[in-house]
């Protein structure tokens, strides 16, 4: 049995977060055990009533006084994260929980050291969005993958799985948008067996609540770049 600590950061989101947890607690994965930890960043809105209202849909509840950003919260799952791998859901529906069984397969039948989800092979279903948002992603694909000789596709999708062990979150030092990149460098430099697997996406606008913007890209290609120059 493998076990799965799925982690779900969330900030103001108490218009998904319900279904969200409702979604992730319906799947059911033959041989794989799953943990839920939502980590509440510091919520203005109803999120955190929601979330004491509905035990049952999570394993744990951790709640940050204040608002550190994605990353903060990020780091506070991965403390309290006990599964053999780690997988990453944003509090949105942006991202299908139903697509877990297919990131797992690559773990269950080839022992895969990290599974990421892309949003650009063969997507089933995918939103038309930004323009600039889809070229900063590849950009930041494109650098990365030359740094680090990979042929990843779409490494900011928020469906990235790994070995737990690859990463101590002791060691992190990023708390903002840019912690994935440096989360995915220090796991791609251990790894030994790395894949991919084309998922759906349902990303919303600005006035639906998204809360990523095109500046984040300059802190993500930075710590790119100085996690390969400090390997």
């Amino acid at each position: 049995m493998i076990k799965l600590s799925i982690l779900v950061p969330a900030y103001n989101e108490e218009a998904t977060i319900i279904e969200l947890l409702g979604r992730v607690a319906a799947q059911k994965i033959k041989g794989v055990e799953i943990e839920v930890l939502v980590i509440d960043d510091g919520s203005s809105d109803k999120t955190v009533e929601l979330l004491e209202r509905n035990p049952k849909l999570y394993t744990k509840l951790l709640k940050r006084a204040r608002n550190g950003g994605k990353g903060a919260a990020v780091r506070a799952g991965l403390s309290e994260a006990t599964g053999d791998y780690v997988l990453f859901q944003d509090a949105d529906l942006e991202y299908d929980p139903g697509e877990y069984e297919k990131l797992m397969k690559p773990v269950l039948d080839f022992d895969a050291d990290i599974v990421m989800g892309s949003r650009l092979v063969a997507s089933p279903c995918t939103r038309v969005s930004y323009f600039w948002h889809k070229l900063g992603n590849r950009l930041i694909t494109f650098t990365f993958n030359i740094l680090n000789n990979t042929t990843f596709t779409d490494i900011y999708s928020c469906y990235l799985l790994y070995r737990r062990d690859l990463v101590d979150p002791k060691d992190l030092t990023t708390d903002g948008w840019e912690q994935q990149a440096e989360i995915l460098s220090r796991a791609v430099s251990k790894a030994k067996t790395m894949y991919e697997v084309p998922i759906s996406y349902y990303g919303r606008t600005y006035d639906e609540g998204k809360k990523i913007k095109s500046h984040h890209a300059v802190a993500v290609l930075w710590t790119i770049v100085a996690r390969r120059l400090l390997r």
